[in-house]
C-alpha cells in the first residue's frame, strides 16, 4: 500500500472513530469529566492506527488529521442534535 492510500484510509478511519465520540460529547455537560473523555479518548486510537499503518509523522498531515478530528466530532454532535429534534422517534 502506498503512503498516499494509507494516509487516505487513515484519515477516513480517524473521521469515523470521532463521530461516536462527538455524538457522546454533545450529550454531556461541557467541561465535565465525561466531556473531556469524549473529546480526548479518540486521540490514542488514531495514533495507534497511524502506527499500525506504519505512517510517519508529517506536519502537513498533522493539520489534516486535526481538521478530520474536529470534523468527526462536529458530525457526531450534529447527528445527536438532529436525532433529538426529530418528533416521534422510537
Amino acid at each position: 500500500m502506498t503512503d498516499t492510500v494509507a494516509y487516505l484510509l487513515a484519515i477516513g478511519v480517524a473521521f469515523v472513530i470521532n463521530v461516536p465520540f462527538g455524538y457522546w460529547r454533545a450529550g454531556v455537560r461541557k467541561f465535565s469529566p465525561q466531556w473531556f473523555l469524549a473529546v480526548h479518548a479518540a486521540v490514542p486510537m488514531v495514533i495507534a492506527m497511524r502506527f499500525a499503518f506504519g505512517l510517519p509523522f508529517r506536519w502537513s498531515m498533522f493539520t489534516l488529521f486535526v481538521a478530520v478530528y474536529f470534523g468527526g466530532q462536529f458530525a457526531g454532535s450534529w447527528l445527536r442534535r438532529r436525532r433529538a429534534a426529530q418528533p416521534n422517534r422510537p
